[in-house]
């Protein structure tokens, strides 16, 4: 009994210290920007589905962040096991292109609140909240497709584990 939590700790240590590991904490946190960000502020019109894209992948990805770190993926019915691999990166694969959109329409809601860039502007203005939505956005979609390279070229060799 007593190698069980030694083995568990091993597991976790090499996970967290994995190429995936690194890269799911970045996504976590960078995703947790961008909804605190546009959340925190007033939002309308087509922010509501930037911030559906990051609240729904945030929460996916601490999922998915969990179970491979606690190694429990054989308990995930229909999408665990032998296919965890296929189920990360047909994951990674969605948020990338989701988040693409997302960056579209941060990038044209910054564009178009330029104009209150000025210091001489002296209403409320969301350009700053949007271009560092517009950051995060970036950084997140970035974190994902390096997550789909990695996953690409480890499927692409025939492996079936994450780590």
């Amino acid at each position: 009994m007593e190698g069980q939590p030694s083995q568990v700790r091993k597991n976790i240590s090499k996970f967290l210290r994995s190429f995936l590991g690194i890269i799911r904490i970045l996504q976590i946190v960078f995703g947790a920007g961008l909804w605190i960000t546009v959340a925190a502020n007033k939002y309308e019109g087509s922010i509501h589905f930037v911030l559906f894209v990051a609240v729904l992948f945030w929460l996916l990805t601490l999922a998915l962040f969990f179970i491979t770190l606690l190694d429990k993926q054989d308990l995930v019915p229909l999408l665990g096991g032998e296919r965890w691999l296929r189920t990360n990166l047909t994951h990674d694969v969605v948020a990338t292109v989701l988040y693409l959109s997302a960056i579209g329409i941060m990038i044209y809601k910054t564009r178009t609140n330029s104009y209150c860039n000025l210091e001489q502007y002296q209403h409320y203005c969301l350009f700053k909240v949007y271009l560092t939505a517009a950051v995060f956005a970036c950084l997140c979609c970035l974190t994902y497709l390096l997550s789909v390279i990695y996953g690409g070229y480890r499927r692409s060799r025939g492996e079936q584990t994450v780590i």
